[in-house]
C-alpha cells in the first residue's frame, strides 16, 4: 500500500515519539472522552480505602515503631519475607462488613471508592490464582472483600475502583524501592509481569462485573515501555471503558493526574485531576497516628479542589479487624452533614471563572498599583454550572459579599440552608459584584451564596474544563 507524503510524515512524527511504533494512550474524539469521564466529572468526591496485611503490625515491628506510613512498614523495616508473610496468618478481619463501609461513604456524599485491591507488599486482597500470597489462601479469613465490595456498591449506586500496584512488589518478585533487603526477593521483573502483574490485572478486570470503573496504578518503578504496554493492552482489550490514572510508566498519560496530599495552586488545566489525601498522616493502618484533619480543614480542601476543577479522594485506614477507625467515620458523618445541605454547589460542578488565586477578593482593598490584593487564601472559593454561581465563603463578611465582576446578568442570589430564603439583594456593575447578607452565617465552616445568572457562565466555566 503506497502512502501519501503527508502520511509519511505522520508515520515518522508518532514512530520518533514512541520507539517502540505504537501509541501510548488511546485515541478517542472529545465526544468520546466526555461520554465516557462524564460520571467520574459529576463525582468529584470519593473514598479511598489503603486496606491489607500490613494493618497487622500497624506500625511496629517487634514492638517499635517503624518510621514512614503504615503500608510501607515491610520496606521500610526491612522485614524478611517470609516474617512478613506470617502476619497474614493474624488477619481474621471479621468484622468487615461491605454494606456498612458502602453506607459510610454515601452519607458522607462520596461517589466512588477506589481501594487497594494490591498494594506494594503484593498481598492480593481478592482470589487470585496468580499467586497464593491472598486473602482467600494465605489468612484464616477466607473470603473475598473485592466481591462484597462490588455487591454493596452495585446495590447502592456507587461506584468501584481497584488500586494495583503494577511493577513494585516486595513479595512476588517485582520492584522494590530502594532495592531488596532479603536474598528471598531476587527477581526477574520481566517473568513478574508475565506470571503475576499481568494475570492478577486480568482478574481483577473480570471478576467483578459491572466494575472495577477505575484503575488506579501506583509507582512506576523500572516499568519501561514494553512491560507498561502489556499491561495497558489488557485492559484496553478487556475493559476500554474503564478510567486510568497516570502512574502506569512507560510512557502512558492516563486519564488523570493524581497529586498526593496537596493541592495544586492552579489545578492542571486541560487535564481531569484528582487529589489524593490521607485523614491524618499515614494511608494504611497505624495504630499510633492519630494527628487527624479537622472536618472543616476536609471540607474546605473539598471545596478548594473543585474550585480547580478536580475531584478529592480522600482516605481511609480500616484496621485488621475489618473497622475504619471512628475518628475517620465520624469525620465523614460531619463532612456528609455538610455535602446535604451544599452538595449542588460541589457535584457536577466547573472551576471558578475568577481564576483560581481568586479566593479572598476584596473591591475596598488594592495595591499601590491599584490592582485587587488577595489576603487571606482560605476566605472564599468559586464552582460553576452552566447558569449559576456558587460562592463558598470560609470568612464570613461583615454585612456583605464583594466579587470581581461576571459577565451575564445576575437575576438571583441566595444562601444555601439558611433559614431565611428570601432573595438577597444584588448591586451589580461591569467591574464588581456585591451581594447583602445577613449578619450571621449559615454555616460555621463553609456557607455557600448561589447566584442564578443570566448570560455566559456556562461558556466562561467550559473554557476551563479539560
Amino acid at each position: 500500500m503506497k502512502m501519501k507524503p503527508a502520511c509519511i510524515v505522520l508515520v515518522l512524527t508518532l514512530a520518533a515519539a514512541f520507539p517502540g511504533g505504537a501509541q501510548t494512550d488511546k485515541v478517542e474524539s472529545k465526544a468520546e472522552r466526555d461520554a465516557r469521564m462524564g460520571w467520574w466529572r459529576e463525582a468529584k468526591f470519593g473514598m479511598f480505602i489503603h486496606w491489607g496485611v500490613y494493618s497487622v503490625p500497624a506500625g511496629f515491628y517487634h514492638d517499635q515503631p517503624v518510621r514512614g506510613i503504615g503500608e510501607w512498614i515491610m520496606n521500610r523495616g526491612k522485614i524478611p519475607m517470609a516474617e512478613y508473610q506470617s502476619f497474614a496468618k493474624q488477619f481474621n478481619p471479621v468484622k468487615f462488613n461491605a454494606e456498612e463501609w458502602v453506607k459510610i461513604a454515601k452519607d458522607a456524599g462520596q461517589k466512588y471508592i477506589v481501594i487497594t485491591s494490591k498494594h506494594h507488599d503484593g498481598f492480593a486482597m481478592f482470589d487470585s490464582k496468580a499467586s497464593g500470597w491472598n486473602i482467600m489462601k494465605a489468612t484464616p479469613f477466607g473470603r473475598d472483600p473485592l466481591k462484597e465490595l462490588a455487591a454493596a456498591c452495585e446495590k447502592e449506586g456507587i461506584k468501584l475502583g481497584f488500586y494495583y500496584s503494577q511493577a513494585q512488589d516486595w513479595n512476588n518478585g517485582g520492584a522494590a524501592s530502594g532495592g531488596i533487603w532479603d536474598p528471598a526477593q531476587q527477581h526477574d521483573m520481566d517473568d513478574y509481569i508475565d506470571k503475576v502483574a499481568a494475570p492478577q490485572v486480568q482478574e481483577i478486570l473480570t471478576q467483578y462485573k459491572p466494575f472495577p470503573a477505575v484503575l488506579w496504578w501506583d509507582t512506576p518503578n523500572n516499568m519501561n515501555r514494553e512491560r507498561a504496554q502489556k499491561l495497558y493492552d489488557t485492559v484496553q482489550k478487556l475493559r476500554p471503558d474503564i478510567i486510568l490514572n497516570n502512574r502506569l510508566g512507560g510512557g502512558f498519560k492516563g486519564d488523570t493526574e493524581t497529586p498526593e496530599q496537596t493541592i495544586p495552586a492552579q489545578g492542571f488545566p486541560g487535564r481531569d485531576w484528582e487529589t489524593c489525601m490521607t485523614m491524618n498522616d499515614t494511608w494504611g493502618y497505624k495504630r499510633d497516628d492519630t494527628n487527624f484533619k479537622s472536618t472543616a480543614t476536609l471540607i474546605r480542601n473539598l471545596c478548594d479542589i473543585a474550585s480547580k476543577g478536580g475531584n478529592y479522594l480522600l482516605n481511609v485506614g480500616p484496621t485488621s479487624e475489618g473497622l475504619i477507625p471512628q475518628p475517620e467515620v465520624d469525620r465523614l458523618k460531619e463532612v456528609g452533614a455538610w455535602m446535604k445541605v451544599n452538595g449542588e454547589a460541589i457535584y457536577g460542578t466547573g472551576p471558578t471563572i475568577f481564576g483560581a488565586e481568586a479566593g479572598s477578593f476584596s473591591a475596598t482593598q488594592t495595591n499601590r498599583q491599584g490592582r485587587p490584593v488577595f489576603t487571606a487564601a482560605w476566605d472564599w472559593r468559586c464552582t460553576t454550572k452552566a447558569d449559576k454561581i456558587y460562592v463558598h465563603i470560609f470568612k464570613w463578611p461583615a454585612g456583605k459579599m464583594e466579587l470581581p465582576g461576571v459577565k451575564g446578568e445576575i437575576t438571583a442570589a441566595r444562601l444555601l440552608g439558611a433559614a431565611n430564603t428570601d432573595p438577597l439583594k444584588v448591586e451589580q456593575t461591569p467591574q464588581a459584584v456585591t451581594v447583602q447578607l445577613p449578619e450571621q452565617a449559615p454555616d460555621a465552616i463553609a456557607s455557600v451564596l448561589c447566584l442564578q445568572v443570566k448570560g455566559e457562565v456556562a461558556a466562561a466555566a467550559e473554557k476551563k474544563q479539560p
